[in-house]
């Protein structure tokens, strides 16, 4: 075997390549031998945080993955839901963070290229798009470039592939300054008994490489997604792969005719890891090895070594495994949309993965060894604990004039709308779109059925900061009640883990919290999880981001025509409150922007309230009974009464509304973010009264849509009384303030 430029691999070696010196050790048992540079690089980016989850993989056990509806779970490109009609909605959120802080554009683009492909390898077509995004102050000259870089990403990569970007959210916090969150989610639709998956089955048939040909860029990707950060991280741009959305789009649609044809055994995306992951991984499951030939490597720079070629991570290209004998047909597809199809191994019995320069054995190593057999940590950890959520919040000074606080939060950077963001993408393109940014959740319709889904992304990294365990459950909750706003019964989830670093117990006893939270949520809403992905290290000198675990929920609404958005419709429809208000200004935006605190205990989630509200909303909106539903989170019932007098960027209609008779201080009742809550409006109140009775959810009439004011009071008192116009000009100022830099 060549020994790859091996020399001595010593501690400087092996902390270059992101290994313990332990773990050296492990790789020498499970080889029998010392490995060359080669292999070593191989074991390096299969054992990193990104690919083998080996903080985390002992702990997302204990999450719910199974369900009546689920078809493909994870462990898989992405995970599948049944929605009836014989179609599957596949779908799954993974995160860019380290390659969106070194280069912002390309990371995002990467980002969004890497999910399309995810979908498309199970034999999907990518339908929408979401995206959750966390920067830290506006005010910061970099925290603009940032985020400009990143959103110019998004919107290059997904209008280029012709994907449309239904919404999502983004969030303002300083502890994500030097560590930005970019997490993307896609779904896609398939037939449900012809989804793809990533296996080698088949002793003897060929292994193609499809797609762009291989560069320098992403080497060591993975690796360098799995540390913090320090001084010079910023240099490290040869880690950030280049995207190109032209070519995924063409290779998309030759991927999905290829399949079409029957001879496609089993293909899987080269992302994370590249060559290596995608050879291993697939092997593995099957429990067959691949043997591969790197000169039969489509190159674009010459003298690659092989140690170069299998941890590139160039993007837009695919691993497939094709029937013996029906090559020419695979190889015909592909030049049909002027790419070419290259043979470059075959599935082997040994369980091993060989890779040849020529006749020169570079690399001998056991699947499992890279896959199935990385290290499980069970890292030390301790309850968390944060000083913050013990905080006495009981004497905070009461506001003068609720109508300014009101138009301060409309105003604040995560409470605003986010036009400037969104209207950089493309919602509307392949017009299935029902409902897209600006609303509680993205709709998008089914063609050839009744039928749409809804989705929606969230979490609120401070409820996180204050109790893990409490965060995560109410950010499964808020997803579900999204998606129930806009008409649709939740059906499955995915989730992406973003945390700091998982080798200090405070950060890792985060984690496990969430994890704990988060299944609590999932089995009470009954929303299991079908895949997702865990990104740790979200570090830099030191400070550690939030911990902050993205929900992307999808819900069925099996009518179309049923699908709901949040602003009011008519004149002289009613309103109601769903739900009731507590004392809940713990962690929340009001606190936070008019206090300037982060404190207090985040609110607490009775479950199964949350629950009978969901099952509620799905009835009601089945019924017909509804003409606008809005949930109420960031800022309590006051924001969400605000937001649903804007359709879309533009003044709608307002209200008089009279909330319930209340003990609590009005500026808690009115931005208290207390859960389970919704604000509907109908033209049926006696209908919707005993719906909600029968589902003993509270129901309390607030007043009638009309005029061009939003007039709130309470127990006779007014709270405020302001213009719509004045309320819409603070909640688009962000466009404004954006705009101006």
């Amino acid at each position: 075997m060549s020994s790859a430029g091996s020399g001595s691999i010593d501690t400087a070696v092996l902390e270059r390549h992101g290994l313990k010196p332990d773990e050296y050790d492990r790789i020498k048992a499970a080889l029998g031998r010392e490995p060359n540079l080669t292999e070593l690089g191989l074991f390096s980016v299969m054992w990193s945080e990104h690919c083998s989850y080996k903080s985390s993989r002992i702990h997302l056990k204990t999450l719910p993955t199974k369900g009546p509806r689920v078809l493909q779970g994870p462990g898989e490109n992405a995970g599948a839901v049944d929605i009836g009609d014989g179609l599957a909605a596949v779908f799954k959120i993974e995160s860019h963070n380290h390659p969106s802080y070194i280069e912002p554009y390309q990371g995002a683009a990467t980002g969004v290229g890497g999910i399309l492909r995810d979908i498309f390898t199970m034999g999907a077509r990518p339908v929408a798009v979401l995206n959750s995004l966390r920067f830290g102050d506006l005010d910061e000259e970099k925290t603009r470039r940032l985020l400009a870089g990143v959103v110019a990403g998004i919107g290059g990569y997904g209008n280029a592939f012709g994907c449309p970007t239904l919404g999502g959210e983004v969030v303002f916090e300083p502890c994500y300054a030097k560590n930005p969150l970019v997490n993307a989610f896609c779904l896609g639709i398939a037939k449900k008994d012809e989804i793809f998956l990533g296996r080698a089955e088949g002793v003897g048939n060929p292994v193609f490489y499809v797609g762009a040909k291989t560069g320098r860029d992403g080497i060591h990707g993975a690796t360098m997604a799995s540390a913090e950060f320090g001084e010079g991280s910023e240099e490290k741009r040869p880690t950030v792969q280049v995207g190109d959305p032209f070519m995924e789009k063409i290779l998309l649609e030759a991927c999905l005719e290829a399949m079409k044809t029957g001879a496609i055994i089993g293909i899987q995306d080269m992302g994370a890891a590249g060559l290596t992951c995608s050879t291993s991984e697939m092997g593995s499951r099957a429990g067959n090895g691949i043997e591969i030939n790197i000169q039969k490597v489509p190159k674009r720079e010459t003298g690659m070594t092989a140690y170069e070629v299998m941890l590139s991570e160039s993007q837009e290209r695919m691993l497939l495994v094709a029937e013996k004998g029906r090559e020419k047909e695979v190889i015909d597809v592909f030049e049909k949309w002027d790419l070419h199809a290259e043979a470059i191994g075959k599935v082997t019995k040994g369980k091993r993965l060989k890779v040849y320069d020529g006749k020169t054995l570079e690399a001998d190593v056991p699947n499992e060894a890279l896959t199935d057999q990385a290290p499980v940590y069970d890292r030390p950890w301790v309850e968390s604990v944060n000083p913050a959520a013990a905080e006495d919040l009981s004497a905070l000074i009461k506001p003068s004039d609720l109508g300014e606080v009101l138009l301060k939060l409309l105003a604040a950077p995560n409470v605003s709308n986010k036009r400037w963001i969104y209207r950089q993408y493309d919602s509307t393109v392949r017009t299935n779109t029902m409902i897209g940014p600006g609303s509680d959740a993205g709709v998008i319709r089914i063609k050839g059925t009744k039928k749409a889904l809804a989705m929606a992304t969230d979490c609120n990294g401070r409820f996180c900061w204050l109790d893990p365990a409490e965060g995560a459950r109410l950010a499964v909750a808020e997803a579900c009640r999204n998606v129930a706003a806009a008409g649709a019964v939740p059906i499955g989830a995915t989730n992406c883990l973003n945390f700091g670093n998982p080798e200090k117990p405070e950060i890792m006893g985060q984690l496990v919290a969430a994890i704990r939270g988060m299944a609590e949520a999932c089995v009470a809403l009954d929303v299991p999880i079908t895949g997702g992905n865990v990104s740790l290290y979200n570090e830099t000198d030191g400070q550690a981001i939030y911990p902050t675990p993205v929900i992307g929920v999808v819900g069925l609404i099996e009518d179309a025509t049923r699908a709901q958005s949040s602003w009011f419709k008519q004149a002289g429809d009613e309103v109601y409150l769903l739900g009731t208000t507590g004392d809940d200004v713990g962690g929340s935006e009001y606190l936070k922007a008019v206090h300037r605190r982060v404190a207090g205990r985040p609110p607490k989630l009775d479950l199964k309230a949350e629950k009978r509200l969901i099952d509620l909303m799905g009835e009601a909106a089945a019924a017909g009974l509804l003409c606008s539903a809005h949930d109420a989170s960031d800022g309590g019932i006051a924001v969400a009464l605000a937001e649903c007098c804007f359709v879309k960027e533009e003044a709608g209609l307002g209200a008089r509304l009279d909330l319930p008779a209340s003990a609590l201080r009005p500026d808690r009742q009115l931005f208290s973010e207390t859960p389970s809550r919704m604000v509907v409006s109908t033209r049926d109140g006696a209908d919707l009264e005993t719906l909600a009775h029968h589902h003993g959810v509270p129901c309390a009439r607030l007043g009638t849509v009309g005029g061009d004011q939003l007039t709130v009071s309470s127990g006779g008192d007014t709270l405020f009384d302001l213009p719509v116009v004045k309320l819409l000009e603070a909640w688009t100022s962000l466009e404004r303030r954006l705009s101006q830099r």
